[in-house]
């Protein structure tokens, strides 16, 4: 947030007027701000997330799913969205949350580089070249030769 830098340049002595078209928000921002600091919704979503973390450390199996349950059990108000935007900043997952992405790392190579990655031929059935690629289907591995 810039507002406070606003307010440590005035002190150094440049016009707030200048700092705020300068970093490019309007005066009237900066005052409203400096009348209320915490805004409502920030104070709401401390009091959520103190909630949120304390369910979560109760059982950590709790995703935000069941966490947002435990806040409407507790008299809080708020949606699944706001609950899980909540939990990813403060980084309340599940112990069993599903981990995401490729993890695995790509193998040595398949055969030695016969041809030096020179694939240019002088006549016809001089250099055969092929590439082996592995689809996943649901049910077995496909492998496709490609000429």
């Amino acid at each position: 947030m810039m507002y406070p830098l606003v307010l440590e340049m005035a002190v150094d002595g440049v016009p707030v007027t200048v700092t705020c078209r300068v970093l490019g928000f309007s005066k009237q921002a900066f005052y409203q701000w400096k009348r209320n600091p915490v805004s409502q919704r920030d104070w709401d979503d401390a009091h959520l997330t103190n909630t949120a973390w304390d369910a979560h450390q109760d059982d950590p199996a709790f995703g935000y799913r069941f966490i947002a349950d435990e806040l409407h059990q507790a008299g809080l108000t708020a949606g699944e969205n706001r609950v899980w935007r909540l939990c990813s900043q403060q980084r309340l997952w599940s112990v069993f949350a599903k981990k995401r992405g490729l993890t695995r790392k790509a193998g040595p190579p398949v055969h030695d580089d016969l041809v030096e990655r020179d694939f240019t031929a002088t006549r016809p059935n001089q250099l055969w070249l092929t590439d082996i690629t592995e689809h996943r289907t649901a049910w077995i591995p496909a492998i496709v030769a490609t000429l």
